[in-house]
């Protein structure tokens, strides 16, 4: 089996946890990483025994062994890194989001389209086994989804990233945070978003952005969401997704799985780790192996950044 070399972008705290699944991956190696400070790349890099570092992707792109890039990058970077790694030639997974403009995102639909590489988009969800044994049964026709509450809060007043170190760009409620949940609830219902409407609160004087958002979907099936969105909570933190479903009630924290009396449910044999992570990645590297379309393509993904787009015209308008 041919290792896959991989080029990693981003050294922040989610790079990192992709380098800790990849670890945990046979097959496939890291071998370059870049990163904006040189001095705390290559300590990350001497860690994680990572021989090329740099601080411009264009420069690890230019490296003929490399066949597939992963962005953890700022999200203003995303589409046009995607679209620059599939010019040069490398598969590449983008972390969530895709983009912060739907027009880019086409544009990335467009070029992988063009080259026929894989790319991928790190909706994590999909992956995460608690999301999983919930979608086994929806495939088995065992469960329907009929509305969806979630919850995804943070308290985060100051520009800072999970590890609580200061971030060079500012987070998004909309164009990152809904993201995973958009996709989740079409991809769960099997159907469509065909209604969304979004209301926010004040914007943020230094950071620019609303710290609190309510956003209402329904699929073409007559599936219905509510998400609730906040920077501003202080504990507990973290989305909770609970599922309404026609022959029963589930909620979702993270890896763990409970029912609707609280009562856990074993989701540590779903699939071959309990990492969302690194499933997510297994995916992308076995989407590459096998020449196909993997889970979280581009393509599938795109339709959630459409709705985004459209909340974003009815907040802009409001």
């Amino acid at each position: 089996m041919k290792t896959i070399k991989v080029a990693l972008a981003g050294a922040g705290a989610f790079g990192i946890k992709h380098l800790d699944a990849i670890a945990q991956i046979d097959g496939v190696e890291v071998v370059s990483l870049i990163s904006r400070d040189l001095a705390k790349t290559r300590a990350v890099a001497d860690k994680y025994r990572i021989a090329h570092v740099t601080t411009n992707l264009d420069e690890a792109l230019a490296l003929p062994e490399v066949d597939a890039v992963i962005l953890c990058t700022p999200t203003q970077m995303h589409a046009a890194q995607a679209i620059a790694c599939m010019k040069a030639g490398k598969h590449v997974q983008v972390e969530i989001p895709l983009c912060d403009a739907f027009r880019d995102g086409e544009e990335v639909v467009r070029v992988q389209k063009e080259t026929g590489l894989v790319a991928m988009c790190g909706h994590t969800r999909r992956f995460n086994p608690s999301h999983q044994w919930v979608h086994k049964r929806i495939e088995a026709g065992e469960l329907k989804i009929q509305q969806m509450d979630v919850q995804t809060y943070f308290f985060r007043r100051t520009n800072m990233n999970a590890l609580g170190q200061p971030r060079s760009w500012t987070d998004h409620l909309l164009w990152h945070h809904a993201a995973h949940t958009v996709d989740l609830f079409a991809y769960q219902c099997g159907s469509p978003v065909v209604k969304a409407n979004a209301i926010q609160g004040p914007i943020h004087p230094e950071l620019g952005i609303a710290m609190d958002m309510s956003i209402q979907l329904k699929a073409a099936n007559g599936a219905i969401c509510t998400l609730s969105l906040s920077f501003n909570n202080d504990g507990p933190l973290g989305t909770f997704f609970r599922y309404i479903g026609d022959t029963g009630t589930y909620i979702a924290r993270y890896d763990d799985l409970v029912n609707g009396k609280e009562e856990k449910i074993d989701v540590s044999h779903v699939d071959v780790s309990m990492n969302g992570i690194e499933l997510q990645d297994r995916e992308f590297f076995a989407a590459i192996r096998e020449g196909r379309e993997p889970n979280a393509s581009v393509a599938q993904v795109l339709p959630c950044y459409g709705v985004l787009h459209q909340l974003e015209q009815q907040l802009n308008e409001a």
